[in-house]
């Protein structure tokens, strides 16, 4: 039986996910920041991932942005088949809900809208919204504001399918390798492989969004997961770049079937405030 919705429920939920998101790092993360502190072996990390904490924890206390760079502003929905949406277009009212989220938040304004004219919008809007048709009639909404140092570092290759696992991690070593701190580190690694060009980049950023300290269902990708996390962090990178053990908290590996030519790879970095939050209407 279809549920019908009005499109004007989505504003107060989406608005209330954008502070949340910016002002509370979840508990999965802080907890890892804590893992990371009694794992780092050098004294300036160990000073720099305290920082971190004591930053979240007052973020949270006093309903501030725990990080000045409120991101671009990315919705993800995935939508019951059953649900019918009547009202103003989809996609107005997410941006509606996201220009008052900022606005009403106090939150640092960074969209432009135009990549060559760079006048700011001075609102955050447009967001980027991302739809998937999922099985009910319920719908989750997950707002995931991501910061422009973290998210220039992404990138993609089509390696050769010879290339293989080796091939991949000698893809990935080498971006890490060449950003350096650039990406905030602790940060999170989202690794698309396979698809197509569009959907292995998507892979990689939802990727992000898997709770630290889960795996890949699938050994070999779990284990291509442990085994990356381990040579990032002995890259000696550290946190924000300054030396160190920890340089990266979690790799999130996903696949997707691939046409017999090519072995696709996008790699997206999640700085180490790492914000979303999810409601189900």
């Amino acid at each position: 039986m279809s549920r019908i919705l009005n499109t004007e429920i989505i504003i107060s939920v989406i608005e209330k996910l954008v502070k949340k998101a910016c002002y509370e790092l979840d508990d999965n993360l802080m907890c890892s920041f804590r893992k990371a502190y009694d794992k780092e072996e050098s004294k300036i990390g160990k000073e720099t991932i305290k920082i971190l904490i004591d930053n979240g924890e007052y973020a949270k206390k006093e309903q501030l942005a725990c990080c000045h760079d409120t991101g671009t502003c990315i919705v993800i929905m995935e939508i019951g088949q059953h649900v019918c949406w009547e009202g103003k277009p989809l996609k107005d009212q997410v941006n509606q809900s996201v220009r008052q989220g900022y606005e009403n938040g106090y939150l640092r304004k960074s969209m432009v809208a135009d990549p060559l004219e760079r006048i700011n919008t001075n609102d955050n809007t447009p967001a980027i919204l991302h739809t998937e048709i999922v099985d009910g009639d319920r719908v989750t909404i997950t707002v995931m504001p991501k910061g422009g140092g973290s998210e220039n570092m992404g990138t993609f290759k089509t390696l050769l399918p010879g290339d293989g696992i080796d091939g991949i991690k000698d893809f990935v070593l080498e971006t890490v390798r060449r950003v350096g701190g650039n990406p905030c580190p602790p940060y999170i690694i989202g690794i698309g492989v396979g698809g197509t060009m569009d959907h292995c980049s998507w892979m990689a950023k939802k990727a992000l969004l898997r709770p630290l300290g889960e795996f890949n269902a699938k050994p070999l990708y779990a284990q291509l997961e442990a085994e990356l996390l381990e040579a990032v962090n002995n890259t000696g990178i550290g946190p924000l770049g300054m030396g160190g053990r920890i340089t990266a908290l979690g790799v999130h590996v996903d696949y997707y079937p691939c046409h017999i030519t090519a072995l696709p790879v996008a790699i997206n970095f999640q700085c180490n405030a790492s914000r979303h939050a999810s409601e189900i209407i």
